[in-house]
């Protein structure tokens, strides 16, 4: 199998991180050495490192994430999470020009923050990443959190964003799960949307099951989308294991190369890695 890019990845090692929860479920330690055993194990070359939530709801800031990443020996890449507010928005795209050749794209956090992804407040933020090529990531579909805000989550938010700045990469995280087939269309509609497959999986008694749906669900959305060139594999580590998500590509009703495409070639070409 060729080497494989896992576009959507988390990482603390603090104990007030929020997602320490979904480690402890699945059996792993959450550390920075484990995640990059785990990677080599795989044969994944390249991930992209997201701010986890901390207890309280506030993202670890990026500067921790640039940290780890630098830690990593450059196998991990910064994205920048960034609050809608325009102290925040200022502050990230501040350390985005002063770390110009680490970072690889932004993430806004729809559902777990009062605002849409239309809000004034992102413009300075899509006008920077339009400008320089940087993706934006925006966390799409189910939150983790039961107090989550599934209107502003919902993948067909972005359709007027999209329809606003074309010339803006965005990437809906985790397929807008249970909306597939809304974010099927999108990542037909527009030229520059796309979809990654991370953090769909956390166990269950009918996870084999739900596993099945799944890969029919995401093989059908690449039916409608008439290839695969728009989804891109990641994670969501420690939400979901890699395994799981490598077997899920596995399972999809697609050619071999559409499932190069989404192990490695898009996030290489999209993210420019």
């Amino acid at each position: 199998m060729q080497e494989i890019i896992d576009a959507h990845t988390h990482l603390s090692e603090r104990r007030d991180d929020a997602l320490n929860h979904f480690a402890q479920k699945n059996g792993l330690r959450y550390t920075l050495d484990e995640l990059l055993d785990t990677m080599r194990g795989h044969k994944i070359v390249r991930g992209l490192l997201l701010s986890p939530p901390i207890q309280g709801g506030a993202p670890l800031p990026n500067d921790d994430i640039i940290r780890m990443c630098r830690k990593s020996g450059g196998i991990l890449a910064p994205v920048f999470t960034v609050e809608p507010t325009a102290k925040e928005v200022k502050a990230a795209v501040k350390l985005a020009e002063g770390n110009r050749k680490e970072v690889k794209a932004f993430k806004v956090r729809l559902g777990y923050v009062k605002a849409s992804a239309e809000s004034s407040v992102f413009d300075r933020l899509y006008d920077y990443a339009e400008s320089e090529g940087l993706p934006v990531l925006f966390h799409t579909g189910d939150t983790a959190f039961s107090t989550g805000d599934l209107a502003r989550s919902h993948p067909l938010t972005l359709d007027g964003l999209a329809n606003k700045r074309e010339e803006l990469t965005i990437i809906l995280c985790h397929f807008g799960n249970p909306w597939f087939e809304d974010v099927a269309e999108l990542i037909y509609k527009h030229p520059k949307v796309y979809a990654d497959i991370s953090g769909l999986m956390t166990g269950g008694p009918y996870a084999e099951k739900y596993a099945e749906w799944l890969a029919k669900k995401i093989s059908e959305a690449i039916y409608f989308a008439a290839g695969a060139d728009k989804v891109i594999f990641g994670t969501d580590y420690p939400v979901t294991k890699h395994s799981e998500t490598l077997a899920l590509v596995r399972r999809l009703e697609v050619d071999e190369s559409d499932k190069e495409k989404i192990l490695w070639r898009n996030a290489e070409r999209v993210f420019g890695l």
